[in-house]
């Protein structure tokens, strides 16, 4: 398969892991906050480096006015900034002498580098668009980022289509989709070749700076992301015309999504994902009610779990979802759709092979 890799893979790997949860080591850094602005309107600058032995920010800031940062026993370094007028900053820390991006900005999931080995995704078809689109989240109380993409000729056309909601992993965010995971190439190709049917395509932003993120953001889907979709772009609003689908956290959250709503979604993938690791799987199923609502989500048009071979280190989580829900009776298919392990590459291919399958 042509391939997107992306540089720096392993800090992404371990970012990415540890996010997810499958060997999830608490630390610091998972709910840690590294830029706030404090009542007085000071700035506080903070980094999670417990090996580092010095540590100092740059960028857009007040000149001759050096940040002194400090280290505390959590291995968090702290510096205040003063003197900074409301605005828009650019910045960056500098770790042990080297440059780094803040790891935990909002944006960084997108700032990776990527190297695009042979022919990529990219050929010559009619492309779609991918817009960036805000909206207002009601239980969340902050304004939030999703990427949609859009088939070519959705501008003209007045056909109603259909809705795949599809959810990146952990670490990442909205823009992770379209970017590494080159979903609009993949869609605008699938259509092209006639393989798919036409269908916008929503990718929001799963990551919540909470510690258990998935139930905040299958209430977010319900109260405000479905509602957004459906008010400003022509589709079709009901079950049988929506899909969702996530990778590893996001899986996790797409099951949240689709257990907890058994009357609002026809398809459902669960990429390289489980219940939530170190949770019983049998109470994880009966907080979900998979078994009270069993005949409502055997009627889904189809229930997919994917996995990327016995080197997807949701692998043997997988499994154990998968005898609980075999012991509820639920009705789905499984396959391990490329040897690749937890990663893009195996996504991508979970995508270019379920899209075709959709809203038939």
């Amino acid at each position: 398969m042509k391939r997107i890799v992306t540089l720096l893979a392993l800090l992404s790997c371990t970012v990415a892991a540890s996010a997810q949860g499958w060997n999830f080591q608490p630390t610091p850094n998972d709910t840690l906050q590294s830029t706030r602005v404090l009542p007085d309107g000071k700035v506080l600058f903070q980094i999670y480096a417990p090996q580092a032995s010095q540590v100092s920010v740059s960028g857009d800031l007040p000149w001759g006015k050096p940040i002194v940062f400090e280290k505390a026993d959590n291995g968090v370094w702290k510096g205040i900034c003063e003197g900074l007028d409301d605005g828009v900053f650019r910045y960056n820390f500098t770790v042990d002498g080297v440059r780094v991006q803040d790891p935990k900005a909002p944006l960084s999931a997108e700032q990776s580098s990527l190297l695009t080995k042979g022919e990529g995704y990219i050929k010559d078809v009619p492309h779609g668009a991918v817009a960036q689109r805000f909206y207002w989240s009601k239980n969340l109380k902050e304004m939030r980022r999703l990427h949609v993409w859009t088939p070519a000729g959705y501008e003209k056309s007045a056909d109603k289509l259909p809705v795949l909601y599809l959810i990146h992993g952990g670490g990442d965010n909205d823009a992770s989709w379209p970017g590494v995971g080159a979903a609009g190439w993949i869609l605008d190709n699938l259509l092209a070749e006639g393989k798919m049917v036409p269908m916008i395509v929503v990718m929001p932003n799963g990551t919540i700076n909470v510690q258990n993120e998935v139930p905040p953001f299958a209430e977010d889907m319900y109260n405000s992301i479905i509602p957004f979709i459906e008010a400003n772009y022509n589709v079709m609003a009901d079950r049988d015309h929506r899909a969702v689908a996530g990778l590893s956290m996001g899986g996790m959250e797409t099951m949240e999504v689709a257990f907890s709503h058994p009357d609002d979604f026809a398809y459902v993938w669960v990429l390289s994902a489980s219940f939530a690791p170190g949770q019983e799987p049998a109470a994880e199923s009966a907080r979900l009610k998979v078994k009270e609502n069993i005949s409502k989500l055997n009627s889904f048009r189809k229930m997919v779990f994917t996995q990327g071979g016995p080197t997807d280190i949701a692998y043997q989580n997988c499994k154990n979802t998968r005898d609980q829900l075999d012991k509820d009776g639920l009705k789905y298919e499984y396959m391990e759709n490329a040897q690749a392990g937890h990663s893009w590459t195996t996504w991508r291919a979970d995508l270019q092979t379920l899209a075709p399958t959709l809203f038939r």
